[in-house]
């Protein structure tokens, strides 16, 4: 099977850009993986994301979805993948369910019928199934004007699962979304990609959300800045792991640390680092009654803002 995305060498420069906006990117997605393209505003995602879903060409580069060319095989790739873009992009002169009807349609999915009555019950029956799960519900046949910005967003998301796409681009999905709905989506999408193996590409600013992927990619300026699992990028921070203990006997506690040799900052309770030992193996050490015992270990958040950081150095 080939790789769900592939990326080998990506160059974007815009006629007036003094840099390239994607600079020398490359990655691959395996079928069946939610991938998470992470980045700072302006890093080149959404640059990356259109180049992957034929709305822009690289200036040099490859990329394929499927095995399918992106720059030469366009239409191909185009029925392939489903996506919802960061900025709304619905039919405001049409009912919710008239644009899920004409997306369809020229999905080829079924033939064009004027009223939603005379669509076939498939199709009725998954607009329906869709609409409850990402909470739109009977609004699905409201016309689009009455729509807030969340139920706008509600709809693209039907849209775009509408057709079973092989590959589904998320672009800030859960913008406007409440957190209900938020959770119903996740949960839906996961149950999806067990039961049809759909590859999931992401870009998100809600770290929660890109803590379950299987593979991050961190663009930075145009450039991979990191790239590999939630579990490796949050390992090159160990040193950043500590326990936090404190007592009532303050005094006690902290000549206990300095006789048992472990190096400790008061901030101002007591902060010893896990980059040499565990937790569990520091409190053996200790005999003061402590009234605190808390361990911190570095998030998927504290290692992106560390990457980036270090990154602009």
């Amino acid at each position: 099977m080939p790789p769900s995305i592939e990326v080998q060498h990506l160059v974007k420069r815009y006629k007036k850009g003094d840099r390239n906006a994607v600079d020398d990117v490359s990655f691959t997605v395996e079928p069946g993986q939610l991938f998470a393209l992470l980045g700072p505003n302006g890093a080149g995602k959404t640059t990356i994301v259109s180049i992957l879903t034929t709305t822009l060409t690289p200036t040099s580069g490859r990329a394929s979805i499927l095995g399918l060319d992106v720059a030469t095989q366009a239409s191909q790739v185009r029925r392939k993948v489903g996506i919802i873009f960061q900025n709304p992009s619905l039919d405001l002169n049409l009912t919710a369910e008239e644009n899920i009807r004409l997306h369809a349609t020229l999905y080829g999915l079924y033939p064009f019928r004027p009223t939603y009555a005379a669509m076939p019950d498939t199709y009725r029956q998954e607009v329906k199934r869709l609409a409850d799960i990402i909470g739109l519900g009977s609004d699905v046949f409201k016309p689009m004007k009455q729509f807030s910005g969340g139920m706008k967003r509600k709809l693209e998301i039907i849209r775009s699962l509408i057709h079973s796409p092989k590959v589904l681009f998320l672009d800030e999905p859960t913008i406007g979304l409440d957190p209900a709905s938020r959770r119903n989506l996740w949960e839906y999408l996961t149950t999806v990609r067990n039961g049809n193996g759909m590859t999931i590409f992401l870009t998100t600013h809600y770290l929660e959300e890109a803590e379950q992927s299987d593979m991050i990619c961190i663009i930075n300026q145009g450039k991979v800045a990191a790239y590999g699992t939630p579990e490796a990028l949050k390992a090159q921070l160990v040193a950043q792991s500590y326990l936090l203990v404190d007592s009532a006997d303050r005094e006690g506690l902290r000549t206990e640390l300095t006789r048992a040799a472990l190096p400790f900052e008061e901030t101002p309770r007591f902060k010893i680092s896990l980059a040499s030992q565990s937790a569990q193996q520091i409190i053996r050490r200790i005999e003061t009654p402590l009234s605190l015992v808390k361990t911190h270990i570095p998030t998927l958040e504290d290692a992106y803002l560390s990457i980036v950081d270090n990154d602009n150095d």
